[in-house]
């Protein structure tokens, strides 16, 4: 049940409520790496647009209109419509009094991904975005600058302004246009399942997760109910492979999965009205959203048979863990608390979207150099040393390496930008990336 309302809140810190910083004491190669929390999102954001698209869409396949007349015509009528882009948020927060409030704990945007959908097409793109993209706020005090803060910035601001600020965030991101946005959480996305009967989903392996999300699922395929969805959306600390679902990247395709299986599941022909009834009923009480209902309606229109694709902005290359160090631009501050981080490309991001629209994708942060611009000395194994050269930065290997795990990347004072394209070339997903470097002109590099 949902608490009522907190009034008056106007605070627009994002504070120190990610609890994943590696702080400023572990300078040097004595950094260790601290686990991340891992307090996922148990949302998927899709429970907004396209659920709910489909639904319409699965009451009017199943009861057909009469005459053709009716919504049918209506349907004929908006064929053709513009392309738009739909941003669908999943707030963690526990126990909010609303979609878009803080709760008792977490508020933000664990999950953020955009609906292209183009109706001339019939297609439509789930765009995923990690949620712990490196994203400039210059305008706020927030140590941690990651993309999803934003939405608990906004929670806390009167008017609420959570989904405003992601919408910002995400059209400088990707260079798209954001036309609307829907917001839902933890029980919108398990009471969406439920009220469909649950949803069929083939697990790619033995997940197991009691700490964490709750996962405890076999191989195959099966029926997942709310419960269990949300467990299977979570789960990212598997402790029963060392392979699958063990990040981020794994957990956004698992949420573009579930979406097309409750589509696949609305759209079935035998599905009972009950359950549309029941979904329609979910949506009223667990999703916040600027669309009228004729959108949603228009929406619907295109759905059934449209093809889905997904794309994910990044890689597990582009994670690393970045210490405290000084970072012009970044905060109010200009300086970033210690966390780990996804530092993306923004001119790869745009030249991905250009064939949806994208224009100007930008972090906010400064540009990344290219390799050829980077002196690098390596203490190393021959295949770093090889991995480098190949992608054009000046290398000199200092000899071997001393084992050191993770690896350990030290820029010179200023040339942070230095750090994030040596770690992104060397693609571990746990470098970490720190000012004091021994070579005050070169990126010193320990690694195996």
């Amino acid at each position: 049940m949902r608490k009522k309302p907190n009034s008056g809140k106007k605070a627009i810190s994002a504070g120190n409520g990610n609890g994943n910083g590696i702080g400023n004491g572990g300078a040097g190669k004595k950094i260790k790496s601290r686990r991340r929390r891992r307090i996922i999102a148990g949302v998927t954001a899709g429970i907004g647009a396209v659920v709910l698209g489909t639904a319409i869409a699965a009451v009017y396949t199943t009861v057909k209109s009469p005459g053709g007349g009716g919504i049918s015509g209506f349907f004929q009528k908006i064929v053709g419509a513009p392309e738009e882009n739909i941003l669908l948020i999943g707030n963690n927060a526990r126990n909010p009094s609303t979609p878009l409030g803080l709760g008792t704990a977490g508020g933000q945007a664990d999950i953020l991904m955009v609906v292209h959908i183009n109706p001339a097409k019939h297609q439509v793109v789930l765009i995923s975005i990690p949620r712990n993209v490196l994203f400039a706020q210059p305008q706020f005090n927030n140590p941690i600058p990651k993309i999803k803060s934003l939405f608990f910035i906004g929670a806390q601001m009167n008017p609420n302004q959570a989904a405003q600020l992601s919408v910002q965030a995400v059209s400088q991101l990707t260079g798209l246009s954001i036309n609307h946005w829907i917001v839902t959480d933890f029980q919108g996305f398990q009471d969406a399942i439920n009220a469909v009967g649950g949803i069929r989903i083939n697990v790619p392996g033995r997940l197991y997760d009691p700490a964490n999300s709750g996962a405890n699922l076999y191989p195959g395929w099966q029926t997942l109910n709310g419960q269990q969805a949300l467990a299977y959306i979570r789960i990212r600390q598997n402790q029963a492979s060392s392979t699958i679902r063990v990040n981020d990247f794994q957990r956004m395709n698992a949420e573009a999965q579930v979406l097309q299986a409750l589509k696949a599941k609305l759209l079935n022909p035998g599905v009972a009205l009950s359950s549309i009834s029941g979904l329609i009923g979910t949506w009223k009480k667990d999703i916040a959203t600027d669309m009228s209902t004729s959108d949603l309606i228009a929406l619907a229109a295109d759905l059934p048979h449209a093809k889905v694709t997904h794309i994910t902005l990044g890689n597990i290359g582009d994670s690393m863990q970045l210490a405290s160090a000084p970072l012009s631009g970044v905060n109010q501050e200009n300086y970033i608390t210690g966390a780990y981080y996804d530092v993306l490309n923004p001119a790869h991001i745009e030249q991905i979207l250009k064939p949806y629209g994208a224009s100007g994708a930008s972090t906010g942060l400064p540009a990344l150099p290219a390799p050829s611009t980077i002196p690098v000395q390596v203490y190393g194994s021959s295949n770093v040393v090889s991995k480098l050269q190949t992608a054009g930065f000046q290398v000199t290997s200092l000899g071997a390496g001393n084992g050191t795990y993770p690896v350990q990347i030290m820029y010179p004072a200023g040339d942070i930008a230095w750090g994030w394209q040596v770690a992104r070339t060397l693609a571990t997903g746990n470098g970490i990336v720190e000012p004091g470097s021994p070579n005050p002109n070169a990126v010193v590099v320990y690694a195996p």
